[in-house]
């Protein structure tokens, strides 16, 4: 207990944090086996019919107890962690240093610096009209590249390449 009541070194103090932005969550079914290999041995994977439910997550904070980053969190599986059961990341990058630190020191999430690099492209846009009113709508989607980078020490090595359209406001 002692722990959380400490200031964490890389700013975060004590939990509850709140981070703001906005996120990506895209779930996958994996194949158990696949999934127990990234998972110690003393979780219980919850699956069905020799699967159970991964994918990534991937967010972009506008505001956190260090500021602005972007985090990519790949999950292997869902494990029972009583008294409920809860995703199991076995990747995590980010691009700061300060939670990469927290990451791993205060939460124990296997994070790694990268870097993100995003564009975001108009992909088309349409206008109609309303009942004679003049009135146009516009439907608009813009299609968001990310690109993440592991870095090792000096070497870097691409990680993810991604392609997500969405409707935009």
């Amino acid at each position: 207990m002692e722990a959380l009541e400490k200031k964490s070194s890389s700013g975060y103090g004590k939990p509850p944090w709140i981070f703001r932005g906005s996120a990506l969550y895209q779930l996958h079914l994996v194949k158990a086996e696949k999934a127990r290999a990234c998972i110690p041995k003393e979780f219980k994977l919850v699956e069905a019919f020799g699967y159970t439910l991964g994918g990534f997550f991937l967010a972009s904070y506008e505001d956190s107890p260090v500021g602005v980053f972007d985090e990519l969190v790949v999950i292997a599986g869902l494990v029972w962690n009583r008294p409920t059961s809860c995703a199991w990341a076995t990747k995590v990058y980010v691009n700061s240093s300060e939670a990469c630190s927290h990451g791993r020191k205060d939460v124990g999430l296997p994070s790694q610096v990268a870097t993100f690099s995003k564009t975001i492209t108009a992909v088309s846009r349409q206008s109609k009209s309303r009942s004679g009113f003049g009135s146009a709508l516009r439907n608009s989607n813009d299609q968001q590249n990310v690109q993440i980078t592991k870095i090792k020490s000096l070497d870097a090595e691409d990680t993810c390449n991604t392609s997500l359209t969405s409707p935009a406001c």
